[in-house]
């Protein structure tokens, strides 16, 4: 059976021969390893384009702050299944990654797309910024949806990972129309819902990186490889030092029983 376009069976990325391997036109060996740093690589696998300077910088930056931000849930997924699991140890890295989503970590792509969603509002019917920033937060008001990017429940004075990423993005020069975009629905929240919430780290990731030149579609891998990075460490640490099952205990202790009503 026949499902989905059968068309355009190519592929881009990497070729090989007898004799050498190709990456994205470069021959791996001779052009890649050893000369090209990690984040460059990964900018050219997704784009098929080298980074500039600026690009590298903005990402590697991103990818830092990103990839840890101590017990959260993709952690405490990943050492909790290698506990109960040590012999599955990409198991447990996937366990993590998978519960990466519109709550926790995946959040910048659902940023990124509103976000883009607001620009592209604005560009076609010719309002300003702001004007699309309210229709956009109306729209998500209306179905009880969260503001991407904005509010946290630790750093209610502001995210510092994205004061940083603002702060490079400056430096470097790279502010752009996504910039202008969350700035103007930063202005008008107060006046939207009713009062002001700090930029999350969600909210300045696909900021930063989309004025860059990253391509929406791949803002979620920013995410996940950085993250994974992070569920790496923490495999190694509950290797030596074990806390999965007690995390689990003062789950099991934490939670109480109630009875099903009759």
């Amino acid at each position: 059976m026949r499902i989905g376009k059968q068309d355009n069976a190519t592929t881009s990325i990497c070729t090989s021969d007898a004799t050498s391997i190709t990456v994205r036109g470069m021959d791996l060996c001779s052009e890649v390893i050893g000369k090209v740093d990690f984040t460059s690589y990964f900018w050219l696998l997704v784009t098929g384009q080298m980074p500039d300077e600026r690009q590298k910088v903005l990402a590697d930056a991103v990818l830092c702050a990103i990839a840890e931000h101590g017990l959260v849930p993709s952690v405490v997924a990943t050492r909790m299944t290698f506990a109960a699991a040590p012999e599955a140890f990409h198991g447990a890295v996937a366990a993590g990654l998978l519960g990466c989503g519109s709550v926790v970590l995946g959040s910048a792509e659902v940023a990124g797309k509103f976000y883009a969603e607001c620009i592209a509002r604005a560009e076609a019917d010719g309002m300003t910024y702001e004007e699309s920033a309210k229709i956009g937060i109306a729209a998500l008001r209306a179905e009880k949806n969260a503001i991407p990017g904005f509010g946290h429940p630790q750093h209610s004075g502001g995210d510092p990972r994205a004061h940083r990423l603002f702060a490079i993005a400056q430096e470097q020069g790279t502010e752009g129309k996504h910039m202008k975009m969350l700035r103007a629905i930063e202005a008008v929240l107060p006046e939207a819902i009713g009062r002001s919430l700090p930029i999350n780290v969600n909210g300045a990731i696909p900021v930063v990186m989309l004025d860059a030149g990253f391509p929406l579609a791949a803002l979620k891998g920013i995410s996940l490889l950085a993250r994974t990075a992070s569920l790496i460490a923490h495999l190694q640490e509950e290797s030596e030092r074990p806390i999965g099952f007690i995390m689990s205990g003062a789950a099991a202790a934490r939670i109480e029983f109630e009875p099903m009503e009759a």
